[in-house]
């Protein structure tokens, strides 16, 4: 689960603020979509690493969660200085990482009977859809509105993210959730960052300039895979019912 530090500081920023940035999605977007692009190639990396050294992977994906969090905290600071031409090279090498670590989800769709590849489709095809809506939804609220959706988001994603953090201390000592409680989850999950999504369009053109593409194309970025992530879960769970 990626941390929601930026999210936080995104909504303190935009409180009481008109437009500063009223572009900076549309010039985020690129770099979000590149981002995904190699967070894909990250992820098709970590099923290799599962298929050959099956033996590795567990304490590579450690590794990897740990360099993950570090580089969050690296880039986000020198996106947020503007210093672009570290950051980028800097989130890059995070989106990667974000696909290794994601690869063992994968593999387990992949495994799932009922879910397999067209699961993984319908998770990506719902964080499109996503978009679409809330890009027309986001850009239309109201600032009541706004900030109301964005401190209830922001205050369900802290208590998801403690709940993830538990589910995953305890999956390391062989302690598995039920699967009506990961259905639950993954269900509020998905319901969280479809909230955030629509938060995005709200907030980030109140929070940053034009020319701060980077942190909100950060911003995005973790939406979206954290939404494919709990679609992704649930449809796993839906399907591995006794």
């Amino acid at each position: 689960m990626s941390n929601t530090s930026n999210f936080r500081e995104a909504i303190r920023q935009s409180k009481s603020q008109a437009l500063v940035g009223p572009n900076v999605i549309a010039n985020a977007l690129p770099y979000v979509g590149a981002g995904l692009v190699l967070t894909a190639l990250g992820t098709y990396g970590g099923l290799g690493v599962i298929k050959t050294f099956p033996n590795l992977f567990f304490p590579t994906f450690i590794g990897a969660v740990i360099l993950e969090l570090i580089l969050f905290f690296v880039a986000q600071g020198v996106a947020e200085r503007g210093k672009n031409s570290v950051a980028l090279p800097l989130l890059a090498l995070y989106s990667l990482l974000s696909g290794y670590t994601l690869s063992g989800l994968v593999f387990v769709a992949l495994r799932t009977q009922n879910v397999g590849i067209q699961g993984i489709g319908i998770a990506a095809l719902g964080c499109g859809v996503t978009f679409i809506a809330a890009r027309q939804i986001g850009s239309n609220l109201s600032d009541p509105d706004g900030m109301a959706l964005a401190k209830t988001v922001r205050l369900g994603i802290i208590a998801l993210v403690v709940v993830c953090l538990a589910q995953f201390l305890f999956a390391i000592f062989g302690v598995f959730t039920p699967t009506w409680l990961e259905i639950a989850i993954s269900g509020i999950g998905v319901f969280l960052f479809v909230g955030c999504a629509v938060v995005d369009f709200y907030v980030l053109p109140r929070s940053y300039r034009d020319d701060q593409y980077l942190p909100a194309a950060l911003s995005m970025y973790l939406t979206y895979i954290n939404l494919f992530v709990f679609i992704l879960r649930l449809i796993i769970a839906i399907n591995s019912r006794d």
